[in-house]
């Protein structure tokens, strides 16, 4: 059933907005007393968003969803900070019919709507603005590490393919090895090359450099919290930092280990059915940068 939400009066009814962010446009359908009362599409502010809601349920009390990814959370602040309940769920948590062939934006936002309206749905833990500001970086400094073995790969896989170094060579690029590097008499094409992967292996380096310099301001600044994560063997200071800007203070955050082994998806999963009981690989749920930092450590101590 689809009643028009102009011609009726909110006051004090309970209001369950699914609202299916993209970057250019927002769909939302608001379902009141298990009908869907209205349903639209506007373009993705999230100012106009929250006027639309306020003005279109004048007095109700409007509870709000959609999926955490690319747009972040200020979609989230803005509700939240003007009266309405909003979560924001992981993608994976809307349930789906086996038979259910037919995607829509529109069908996306009623689906999120019916079921924060049973219950059924249940908001992932949205970051301080301050706490998100933090992480930006220690993950700058992992997008950063990144790039720049891309580039030493470069480096290797074309000194490997000229002959310049055998299978059995295991030396790191470093500053001492780019000195090498740079004394070799090579042909003009190839010493190029180098060049401008040197370059760029120095500039990256220097980069990773400063924003170390940050993370090490951060530990001064929230240094107990850094001091607990430290205090476990194979955790360094960068570990220490990721660790405390994605997870927080662990006391303050999870209830028990138990909460903290399913948020990071380290807990087995579990495949059983009468007398078969069958133990898969982890879940893998959570944030996967948590799972690799926490192996790397573990690796660390084992050594």
């Amino acid at each position: 059933m689809i009643s028009s939400s102009n011609s009726r009066d909110y006051a004090g009814k309970k209001v369950f907005v699914g609202i299916d962010v993209h970057k250019r446009t927002y769909s939302i359908v608001a379902i009141c007393e298990d009908a869907i009362v209205k349903r639209w599409s506007m373009t993705a502010d999230v100012e106009a968003c929250r006027k639309s809601l306020l003005k279109f349920f004048a007095g109700a009390l409007i509870r709000s969803v959609y999926e955490a990814g690319f747009s972040g959370y200020r979609l989230h602040r803005e509700l939240s900070s003007h009266g309405i309940s909003n979560i924001v769920i992981s993608p994976s948590s809307v349930q789906k019919a086996p038979n259910d062939r037919v995607k829509t934006d529109t069908l996306d936002a009623q689906k999120m709507a019916a079921q924060l309206s049973k219950g059924f749905l249940r908001g992932i833990e949205v970051p301080t603005e301050e706490r998100e500001l933090q992480r930006e970086v220690t993950r700058l400094r992992s997008q950063l590490v990144e790039h720049r073995v891309a580039i030493t790969l470069q480096i290797k896989s074309k000194l490997f393919y000229y002959g310049i170094t055998g299978p059995e060579d295991c030396r790191k690029i470093s500053e001492k090895f780019i000195d090498y590097l740079e004394q070799l008499d090579l042909r003009a094409e190839l010493k190029l090359s180098f060049k401008i992967l040197v370059e760029q292996w120095r500039h990256v380096t220097s980069q990773i450099k400063e924003v170390e310099k940050k993370i090490r301001e951060q530990s001064r600044t929230d240094e107990k919290v850094t001091e607990i994560y430290e205090s476990v063997p194979g955790v360094g200071l960068i570990t220490a930092r990721v660790l405390a800007n994605e997870l927080g203070d662990l006391r303050l955050r999870f209830k028990n280990e138990r909460e903290l082994f399913s948020y990071t998806g380290l807990t087995p999963s579990e495949y059983s059915s009468g007398d078969s009981i069958r133990k898969g690989s982890i879940s893998r749920c959570g944030p996967s940068r948590v799972r690799w930092i926490l192996t790397e450590a573990a690796w660390v101590c084992i050594r």
